[in-house]
């Protein structure tokens, strides 16, 4: 099982970035797929999920309206879109996944199954 996150990258405050998770070794589908972040000094935070079982997905407030998360079946890799992104966007992000029972509220307490190594996101004032 392998989560590889992709596409971070130096930004200028306004601008945007797609970030993609790459899944092998199990079906998205079958998960909930999560993102989060952490930046220096502060703890990780949960910033979006989606989930194919529950057809639905998650937003934290402070994403709301700028971040888009999607997921495609036939390359098993779910994206964030981040658009009007801010300096207090810089971060470490991170995709994980969990499986059921209890995924929803696993992701929001951060308790996921599989982690990916992170990919830096700068976003320049």
């Amino acid at each position: 099982v392998q989560l590889q996150a992709s596409g971070g990258g130096l930004v200028q405050a306004g601008g945007s970035l797609r970030l993609s998770c790459a899944a092998s070794g199990f079906d998205i589908d079958d998960y909930v797929i999560g993102w989060f972040r952490q930046a220096p000094g502060k703890e990780r935070e949960g910033v979006s999920c989606i989930s194919k079982i529950f057809d639905s997905t998650y937003y934290a407030d402070f994403v709301k309206g700028r971040f888009t998360i999607s997921s495609d079946n036939a390359d098993n890799t779910v994206y964030l879109q981040m658009n009007s992104l801010k300096p207090e966007d810089t971060a470490v992000y991170y995709c994980a996944a969990v499986s059921p029972p209890r995924a929803w509220a696993r992701f929001i307490a951060g308790d996921m199954d599989y982690w990916g190594k992170g990919t830096q996101v700068t976003v320049s004032s």
